[in-house]
């Protein structure tokens, strides 16, 4: 770790007015985090969303003292700290326009949140005895057939917490993501199971330390619970809520939003019941409804595929898409996109062609996957 570069890429993050997207495209006209902090005034107010305001605090360099005990703070305590830049920043995170710039990670240096398989689980703090259920039971439903995700939460009240418990007695690996930084813990009574999640999996936020509590902010980490996952699972929600919130930036990623349906007249269905009354959200009750909509094959159900003789040519695109589809079978677009560095557009013609090719076949959500012959 160049602590450093770190202090000056926490900089940037920790300048007033901007947030991520305009951080970003200071980075991307400066081309990279000290070059920002050195910037003239009158150069950067050039910059698409930067006035003279925000060209003024860059250029007064406040930020710098503040960064610097950041990553005092960071070296300490054992924290990782990834810049959106990094080979190890999450992927699916790097396709959110609004992903943070630093993420700040205290946990288990195994965790891999690029792993295939990651969801997300949210809901209502008020859980009730059917929500706790449904959410143990599709957890343990897909260790049960062999899954092994990783399970992303919010570490709050009611579903949150279910959702961790549930992940940690399966032997999965789970992510909590904070509202502020790694020095406190909200809520606090959840000091104990914060430890055990950091043992296998790990608490993960883009506040600094000494960020107090806001209602805000728990709002703000909500794009890095639906942005970390192929899918957002709401299990419980009255019609207004953060679960909610988190429903909606899942679709504007372009991300999956499975929900589980309740009775009508149930205060904490009601919101599960809209998504799916809305199309925003794919009714599942059971982990095989996880499977079909995310496209996953059961592990203990897997067929060995027999191996084709026969290919058309093909062109030097298409192979690479069928290359990187090889290298676990399937992936969604979005990671097909990545490993090949082409447009969706590019790739989804790509893909049409290979389906009539009779070498790829299409699955639900926006998965693709190499057509097996079977024995």
């Amino acid at each position: 770790m160049d602590t450093d570069i770190l202090k000056y890429q926490i900089g940037i993050d920790m300048i007033p007015m901007t947030g991520s997207v305009n951080d970003k495209r200071l980075i991307a006209y400066s081309g990279e985090g000290k070059a920002v902090l050195k910037e003239k005034a009158k150069t950067l107010t050039k910059i698409p969303g930067i006035g003279s305001i925000i060209a003024k605090e860059i250029v007064n360099q406040k930020v710098l003292d503040r960064a610097a005990e950041e990553v005092d703070f960071v070296v300490k305590h054992g924290i990782r700290a990834i810049f959106y830049l990094d080979e190890d920043y999450p992927k699916r995170l790097f396709q959110c326009d609004d992903g943070p710039i630093v993420l700040f990670i205290k946990g288990n240096d195994g965790v891999d949140l690029n792993q295939s398989k990651v969801i997300s689980v949210v809901g209502t703090r008020s859980i009730t005895d059917y929500g706790r259920a449904i959410c143990e039971e599709l957890i343990r439903g897909l260790a049960q057939r062999g899954h092994n995700p990783i399970v992303v939460s919010g570490l709050a009240y009611g579903v949150d917490v279910c959702a961790h418990r549930a992940a940690l007695k399966e032997g999965f690996q789970t992510v909590a993501v904070l509202g502020h930084g790694l020095d406190r813990l909200y809520p606090a009574t959840h000091w104990s199971i914060s430890k055990e999640i950091a043992e296998t999996g790990a608490l993960v936020t883009d506040f600094p330390s000494k960020t107090p509590f806001e209602r805000n902010n728990f709002i703000k980490r909500n794009r890095i619970i639906a942005g970390l996952a192929d899918a957002t699972i709401v299990v419980e929600s009255a019609l207004k809520g953060g679960s909610l919130i988190t429903a909606d930036m899942a679709v504007s990623y372009n991300r999956e939003v499975l929900a589980i349906p309740g009775n009508a007249g149930q205060k904490y269905s009601q919101g599960c019941n809209m998504l799916i009354k809305t199309n925003k959200a794919a009714l599942i009750e059971t982990a095989e409804d996880i499977e079909f909509q995310l496209g996953w094959e059961s592990p203990k159900k897997a067929k060995v595929p027999k191996q084709t003789t026969l290919f058309p040519v093909l062109s030097a695109e298409e192979q690479a898409v069928l290359d990187a589809l090889k290298e676990n079978g399937q992936e969604p677009i979005d990671l097909l996109c990545l490993k090949t560095k082409m447009p969706v557009a590019k790739v989804s013609s790509l893909l049409l062609n290979l389906e009539f090719a009779g070498l790829v076949v299409s699955k639900p959500g926006k998965v693709f996957a190499i057509k097996n012959l079977y024995v």
